[in-house]
């Protein structure tokens, strides 16, 4: 079947098809995650062995993602996004093959790191392509509900497969589906014609030569000389930062700590999070995109990402120092449901201040500094957790996401208005 780009269903199509790429991506990433005890224990590795495992595939994503920014925004956002599928999905399929340490690195660190670092920076801006200002948060909220369910998949299946079959084969089953769903990305996924601002089209009329796409300097330079993308940098490492050390260790310690089986303690670690969280997005998306509507009231959004993360604090902080079964699973949910708070407006209210020509290379940053500092939790935790116990490292989490929504209030006082102004052209 042909594919019309242009018709109005399909913006919502391009919705859907990176709906289920993200859920695969975020089901093969958080595999390992659940598995951990059964691979630590194939290994007979230290926790602090794992915990630099999971820092590598961290680091080697955040790398991968200038590059894929920078060509996204210069060739093709949909071709990208089926050779990520494909070389994310291929590398999580080989680790169910090949157990040892080397072939985790290889095929979990790089093979996963570099396929999803092509996909992070690259999705954004095919969204932003198809939804402008009175869909887009939706549409993004809408999309980061595949992060939510597919986390909660794995969470159930990866555990009960580890459990009756073995931990490879957790791997060898969400790798078999990526690889399949690449298929279908080729045949349907397409990019948008470029939409140009009313700034360039004026600079065309009067010189067609002109209008060129920018250079890497040029797209990394243009981020950092917006005052909110740098605050909103800082409040994205703190997110990753606290995401990275939950999702790593807290199937462990919950296991550890309530003497759960392996399918029981990655099924609690992940489910009252996440669909907690599945609701916040979508309360949060319908009430971003209202707020942008209002006179002003695009910066409001950023009221609505520091609101999250402040109150999600004190849900980390109970998370990682109750001993209650009951109150870590409410804490649990309310660290899912505010925290979504800030996933819903973090890509609109960028856009909001980078031009369409940055939007990929924009995401890229964001992604690159919050994955490259948020990949030391897990190795931090970990040996916090050798010497002292998971608990107090899980609970200081809290504290370095109050540092992030402080960032967001600074930019909505001080920089939004002025930012957003400068790329609208009042």
């Amino acid at each position: 079947m042909k594919v019309n780009a242009e018709s109005k269903f399909y913006k919502w199509e391009v919705v859907l098809l990176l709906w289920v790429a993200f859920f695969l991506n975020q089901a093969d990433r958080q595999t390992f995650n659940i598995v951990l005890p059964q691979i630590q224990s194939h290994l007979g590795a230290s926790d602090s062995t794992m915990g630099l495992l999971s820092t590598l595939f961290n680091l080697f994503y955040a790398i991968t993602v200038p590059f894929a920014g920078y060509y996204a925004d210069r060739l093709s956002r949909s071709k990208q996004i089926v050779v990520s599928t494909l070389i994310f999905s291929t590398a999580t399929l080989f680790t169910g093959f090949f157990g040892g340490l080397f072939f985790l690195i290889l095929f979990r660190c790089f093979g996963m790191g570099v396929g999803q670092g092509m996909f992070g920076p690259t999705y954004t801006g095919l969204i932003a392509q198809y939804h402008d200002t009175t869909t887009r948060a939706r549409a993004m909220s809408l999309h980061q509900t595949s992060y939510y369910l597919g986390v909660i998949a794995c969470g159930l299946l990866a555990s009960f497969v580890a459990e009756k079959a073995g931990w490879q084969y957790a791997f060898i089953i969400f790798g078999g589906l990526g690889v399949i769903f690449t298929v279908v990305l080729a045949l349907r996924l397409r990019d948008r014609g470029p939409q140009p601002t009313a700034h360039q089209k004026d600079v065309a009329e009067e010189n067609p030569v002109a209008v060129r796409k920018p250079s890497l300097f040029e797209a990394i330079s243009a981020f950092f000389k917006v005052p909110t993308a740098v605050c909103m940098l800082v409040a994205y490492c703190a997110l990753i930062f606290g995401l990275n050390g939950y999702l790593t260790w807290m199937p462990k310690y919950m296991k550890e700590t309530f003497d759960l089986s392996l399918t029981s303690a990655g099924f609690h670690s992940m489910f009252w999070t996440h669909a907690a969280a599945f609701v916040g997005v979508m309360v949060a998306g319908s009430l971003s995109d209202k707020l942008a509507q209002k006179p002003s009231g695009a910066r409001n959004r950023l009221l609505l990402q520091a609101a999250g993360l402040f109150l999600a604090a004190p849900c980390i902080v109970m998370m990682g120092l109750s001993n209650g079964f009951v109150i870590v699973c409410a804490a649990l949910a309310g660290f899912g449901f505010f925290r979504a708070f800030f996933d819903a407006g973090t890509y609109a209210i960028l856009y909001d201040v980078i031009s369409p020509d940055y939007y990929s290379m924009s995401s890229a940053i964001l992604i690159l500094f919050g994955f490259g500092i948020g990949s030391l939790a897990p190795w931090l935790l970990g040996i916090i957790g050798d010497s002292f116990g998971l608990s107090g490292g899980i609970a200081s989490l809290g504290a370095v996401w109050v540092v992030g929504g402080i960032a967001l209030i600074i930019a909505r006082l001080l920089f939004f208005d002025k930012d957003s102004a400068a790329i609208s052209g009042r």
